[in-house]
C-alpha cells in the first residue's frame, strides 16, 4: 500500500515520468527520473550500481555532441555548453538519485525496450546521436535482465519494487521487433521474485483502444490515457492520501 508518508522513487521510460508527475501532484513523495529518462533494464540497474558505488563523474566521462558535453549515461536534459556545468548538473541529479533511492520504500520501474547499444562493450543509456558505427545494437535476452535485477532486488528486501511495461510502441524496430522486445520485457519481470507488477501495457494495448486514447503520432498515449491508467494504478494499489 502507497500511503502520504511512502517514498517512492520511478525510473525508466517516459511512461515513468507521465505517472510520476501524477503521483507528486496528488501530493506522494514522489522524486521521478532524477537522472533522466531511462528506457533498458540495463540502463536503470546501471544507474542503481552507480549510485550504490557513489560513482562521481569526470571529464573522461564525458562527450561533446553538437557543442554540448554530455554523458552517455544520462540522458540530454543534463547536457551543458561547458564540461564544468555538465558535471555539475551530472552529479547533482546523482546525488538526488543517491537520496532518493536511500529513502524509498517504493521503487517503480518501467522498462521501455528490450533493445540496447553497445559502446566499446558496455551498454549506454543514450547515444545522443552519435554515429551509428560507434555502437553494436542488440536485443537483450531474459536471462540477461533477471541476472542483473534478481540480485538488486534481493540485496533490499525492504523496499517494495513494483515494475510496468510501457505501452509505448518503438516503432523503429518495426512491429515486429518491438512485439519481440516487449515480450522480453514482461517474460523477465514474470521471472523475477518477490515484486509487483502493474498492467500498464495491457491497460492501453488491450483495453484503450479507441483512438482518442493516442497522441498525433498514433504511437504515446494520450493525456486522457495517462490519466484512466494513473487511475486505476491508483485504485489497484489502494493508494491512499489520508
Amino acid at each position: 500500500m502507497i500511503t502520504a508518508d511512502s517514498h517512492i522513487l520511478l525510473l525508466g521510460s517516459c511512461f515513468t515520468t507521465e505517472v510520476g508527475n501524477r503521483l507528486a501532484a496528488d501530493g506522494f513523495h514522489a522524486v521521478v527520473n532524477p537522472t533522466g529518462n531511462l528506457y533498458n533494464p540495463l540502463s536503470v540497474a546501471r544507474t542503481i550500481a552507480n549510485i550504490e558505488a557513489g560513482r562521481r563523474y569526470e571529464l573522461r566521462d564525458l562527450v561533446e555532441v553538437q557543442g554540448l558535453w554530455r554523458s552517455l549515461d544520462h540522458h540530454t536534459r543534463l547536457a551543458a555548453p561547458t564540461p564544468a556545468e555538465a558535471l555539475g548538473r551530472i552529479n547533482g541529479s546523482m546525488q538526488s538519485a543517491a537520496e532518493a533511492f536511500a529513502a524509498a520504500d517504493v521503487v517503480i520501474v518501467t522498462f521501455g525496450t528490450a533493445y540496447v547499444f553497445e559502446r566499446n562493450g558496455t551498454v549506454v543509456c543514450n547515444c545522443h546521436k552519435l554515429p551509428a558505427r560507434e555502437f553494436i545494437r542488440r536485443r537483450l535476452s531474459v536471462d540477461e535482465i533477471v541476472a542483473v535485477w534478481q540480485p538488486i532486488i534481493d540485496r533490499y528486501p525492504e523496499k517494495k519494487f513494483l515494475f510496468t511495461v510501457s505501452p509505448i510502441r518503438h516503432k523503429a524496430d518495426g512491429l515486429h521487433g518491438n512485439q519481440l522486445s516487449k515480450a522480453t520485457l514482461h517474460l523477465a519481470i514474470d521471472a523475477l521474485r518477490n515484486v509487483g507488477y502493474f498492467e500498464a501495457f495491457e491497460i492501453l494495448i488491450d483495453d484503450l483502444r479507441d483512438h482518442r486514447f493516442y497522441a498525433a503520432d498514433d504511437v504515446h498515449p494520450s493525456a486522457e490515457a495517462v490519466d484512466e491508467i494513473y487511475r486505476r494504478f491508483r485504485n489497484s494499489l489502494t493508494c491512499k492520501t489520508d
